[in-house]
């Protein structure tokens, strides 16, 4: 009992039992560990993470006694070690707390700096297909869309929040503008799959991923990786980690990649689809008298490049002649082989995003206190082409500007011992964001827009009726632009407890509750058009009599005359007369409870059962393209079984679950024709929906050098009684949530050449088709003669590198979609009704790149 109670003594001061006083027990712990016993599968960790594991040792081990309370096995030999530490003997921070990853009742997948370096990835949606489940679509960066288990609002608009939860060193990333950022200096990634709220909050209904960057240490390094591709890639990050002194260090690093585009606009000749993205990271680590541990991280990042460029699927007519509507799919075009033509108006896509981060650790003898302080600030634009063509008379852009500004203050508690391990606290966010959603066309355009709707080229009659009467005004080549103001403030308070009682040796018993409180409030301001050279040629009409004139020589009716001048005045998209003659305010408030409740079983010492019910949620909102349009809170209640296993002998870990989903108010993202307007707008609409599935996952060394895994995730989700914006029933529909999506790979290493070691790594990842309903107009389903949309995709990732034996320098060739398959994402249909001109998005060719790292 003395020794046990020394050790916890010892974990509570964040001091492992010094080496000369070891204790039988602490001793048999860290022999245990060593052997493999408390192995956890992070997604291929380097083979050097075999060196560093008799450092993690000590800590995991006390953790893991603390918690299963247990004898510690018979340990291995020395040899298994270095295979279990390759698959992954980490620690995770998953339940706000340190724990072995295969102790952990939830279904995850953890993701290694090393697979990212062997990805060549840049950010989370380079990952795509490798972690089954989760989708992040990053055409437009500022306005990515993440979704996981079929659950993803993907709303650009300030008055929604999205379901997938983004954390970087526990710091919530706010709205999705802000969300996607480059990796900089990441130790690992753990996504969390299913309702989080207990612990991580109202963002993550779906689930939550967790970005764990690395602290500064005492040791000085420095290294330098350089990347060079087809298509003018090029990459730079670089780390330099300095002692300042016997308890201050600073970490400091960048990163920067950049390419010229793989389309080119067929009219111009300009480079479309580039990237340019650079940031910054800067840590200071103190540790302060008391065992008081503080960290101040800066971080910023820019991003300055061309909007998503838009693949026109109709041929044109010769000018001025415009495309018939409705566009037939029969005759759309192949977007691999199509000319692109582009004309939106400075088309660009940029963000600059500033991040300060305070992070506070004082143990204390009864338990921890953690707080965490941040603030968050990004300012994005998004110009693009949405009509994929170069006529003036189709000629359509649409603009998101958007300024958000965000701080968090949580503050937790918690501490173990030999039946309970808890962890309590409260949150508070404040966000506040100002968006502009804007649309730009010309008069010739709305003149095509009026003819294709009412059979009335208002425009062309009225210019060949003012050259009659000798006019010489301007109807054609103007101007005309629409806005949506919003604004909206944000506030949301939580209390949280979550606790395991070790109810015996083998049962744990979890139970955790969150309290939040969201208070919203938004506005709607939508001005009339701004159309100067309109206005200009409709003055110089009212002052030679140009309308009554009509009207006298019986060319018009008065009603006719009065129809034309106020299509010529009214708005067109953002078309409400009362968010025109002033804001239009909301505010709403909503309480929500969150609980969840696991129960986990050692069926043997490396074999754990599971069981679990939780509940997510999800604030409501308000709709920014929709005046005065808002919705309910969503909720998810999650029922799942799981199994989690490592087999020590055989190196083998493999990981199960069974799920089962039951959405309330489930919000998501669709594109409505039905709504007064004559353009169409994305708005979020809510649906009740049920979905099963599976995810399985397993990791095998089987020799030093090899290591093999799998992964794959089952799902059928569908709606329960839904009825679109559109009038389109999709009641007992498939959601559209792929069935299958798995990935696999196998990492192979030489040693001992010249005088170094050679590593080969191959990743296949593949996702099933989309699951089609009847609702046509979301572009995600398409079957032409040309192409198809909605197809399953596949994806191949190789890897080749050779590292000297030194460790101070390495290089490789890594190619991306190494088979050169292409896909054609979605069809985009905003001007496909009005314009008739619909467009395509398509997947990335093949990427080719060589590497460099270098080391101090």
């Amino acid at each position: 009992m003395q020794d046990r109670d020394q050790l916890a003594a010892n974990i509570n001061n964040r001091q492992a039992p010094q080496a000369p006083r070891r204790r039988p027990l602490a001793l048999a712990i860290s022999r245990a560990l060593l052997g493999g016993t408390l192995a956890a599968g992070a997604l291929l960790e380097p083979a050097g993470a075999a060196e560093a594991a008799p450092e993690a040792a000590p800590q995991a081990a006390q953790d893991q006694a603390q918690t299963q309370a247990r004898p510690p096995a018979k340990p291995a030999a020395k040899p298994a070690a270095a295979e279990d530490a390759a698959i992954g003997v980490v620690t995770i921070t998953a339940q706000s707390r340190t724990q072995a990853a295969q102790s952990v009742p939830i279904a995850m997948q953890l993701v290694s700096a090393d697979q990212i370096s062997k990805l060549a990835a840049a950010n989370l949606s380079a990952m795509n297909g490798y972690i089954p489940g989760l989708n992040v679509d990053a055409e437009q960066p500022t306005q990515p869309k993440f979704s996981m288990r079929g659950i993803g609002t993907a709303d650009f608009g300030i008055g929604t929040d999205g379901p997938v939860g983004v954390y970087v060193d526990g710091v919530y990333t706010g709205k999705t503008g802000g969300a996607l950022m480059n990796f900089n200096d990441t130790q690992r990634i753990e996504v969390l799959k299913g309702p989080q709220g207990t612990l991580f909050g109202r963002n993550s209904a779906a689930g939550a991923i967790s970005i764990i960057t690395k602290e500064p240490s005492q040791e000085r390094e420095g290294e330098v990786h350089l990347r060079a591709g087809n298509h003018g890639a090029r990459y730079l990050d670089g780390l330099l980690n300095v002692p300042l002194n016997d308890s201050m260090a600073l970490r400091m690093t960048v990163v920067d990649q950049r390419s010229d585009g793989w389309l080119k606009d067929a009219a111009s000749g300009e480079r479309l689809n580039n990237t340019g993205d650079w940031g910054l990271r800067a840590t200071l680590r103190w540790d302060a008298p008391q065992q008081t541990r503080v960290l101040l991280s800066w971080e910023h990042e820019k991003l300055a490049q061309k909007a998503r460029p838009a693949i026109g699927l109709v041929a044109l007519p010769p000018a001025p002649g415009a495309p018939t509507v409705p566009a037939n799919p029969a005759g759309y075009l192949n977007p691999f082989t199509a000319p692109v033509y582009n004309d939106a108006i400075d088309n660009a896509e940029a963000r600059d995003f500033d991040g300060l981060t305070l992070r506070l650790e004082r143990p204390f003898g009864w338990g921890t206190f953690n707080s965490t302080t941040a603030y968050r600030h990004f300012a994005s634009r998004n110009l693009e082409d949405s009509d994929g063509t170069n006529r003036i008379n189709s000629h359509l852009d649409t603009v998101n500007y958007e300024s958000n500004s965000s701080w968090q203050q949580e503050f937790k508690f918690s501490g173990k011992n030999d039946s309970v391990d808890w962890v309590a606290g409260a949150s508070l966010f404040y966000e506040r964001a100002n968006q502009n959603s804007r649309m730009n066309m010309y008069t010739d355009t709305h003149n095509t827009v009026l003819n294709n709707l009412a059979g009335l080229p208002v425009y062309s009659l009225l210019d060949e009726a003012a050259q009659q009467f000798g006019l010489p005004v301007k109807f054609f080549g103007n101007s005309w632009q629409e806005n949506m103001v919003n604004r909206s403030t944000a506030k949301a308070y939580a209390l949280f407890a979550d606790t395991i009682w070790h109810v015996t040796p083998k049962i744990n018993l979890t139970a955790g509750v969150r309290l939040t409180h969201d208070d919203k409030r938004f506005s709607w301001f939508s001005p009339n058009r701004s159309a100067p050279g309109l206005d200009a040629t409709l003055a110089q009409l009212d002052q030679a009599g140009f309308f009554p004139g009509l009207v006298a020589a019986g060319a018009l009716t008065p009603e006719q005359a009065a129809m034309a001048q106020g299509a010529l005045g009214q708005n067109i998209a953002f078309d409400n007369p009362a968010a025109a003659a002033r804001k239009i305010e909301a505010q709403k408030s909503w309480t929500d409870v969150s609980p969840r409740l696991v129960l986990d079983y050692k069926l043997l010492p490396d074999v754990m059962a599971y069981g679990s019910v939780s509940k997510g949620y999800q604030s409501g909102g308000f709709n920014a393209l929709a005046v005065a349009g808002k919705y309910e809170p969503e909720t998810i209640w999650n029922y799942e079984a799981g199994l989690k296993s490592y087999f020590r002998e055989q190196h083998l870990l493999v990981n199960a679950s069974l799920f089962h989903y039951k959405f309330s108010n489930l919000q998501s993202l669709s594109l409505i024709g039905n709504t007064g307007a004559a353009v169409p707008s994305y708005q979020v609409s809510s649906s009740n929906q049920v979905a099963s599935g599976m995810d399985f996952e397993a990791r095998w060394q089987p020799t030093r050098d090899l290591r093999l895994f799998f992964s794959s995730e089952f799902i059928s989700q569908k709606y329960q009684h839904f009825v679109t914006g559109d009038g389109v029933d999709l009641s007992e529909q498939a959601v559209g949530t792929p069935l299958w999506s798995a990935a696999a790979g196998v990492d192979y290493t030489w040693r001992a050449v010249l005088d170094g070691k050679l590593n080969v790594s191959l990743q296949h990842a593949y996702t099933g088709a989309t699951r089609c309903n009847a609702d046509a107009l979301q572009g995600a389903c398409l079957n032409t003669p040309a192409f198809r949309a909605g197809t399953a995709k596949q994806h191949t990732d190789l890897r080749l590198g050779w590292d000297a034996g030194s460790g101070r320098w390495g290089v490789a060739l890594f190619v991306n979609n190494a088979f050169d398959k292409r896909y054609v994402t979605r069809i985009d249909n905003t001007s496909t009704g009005i314009l008739g001109t619909p467009f395509a998005i398509v997947s990335d060719p093949r990427r080719v790149g060589v590497e460099l790292r270098l080391s101090m």
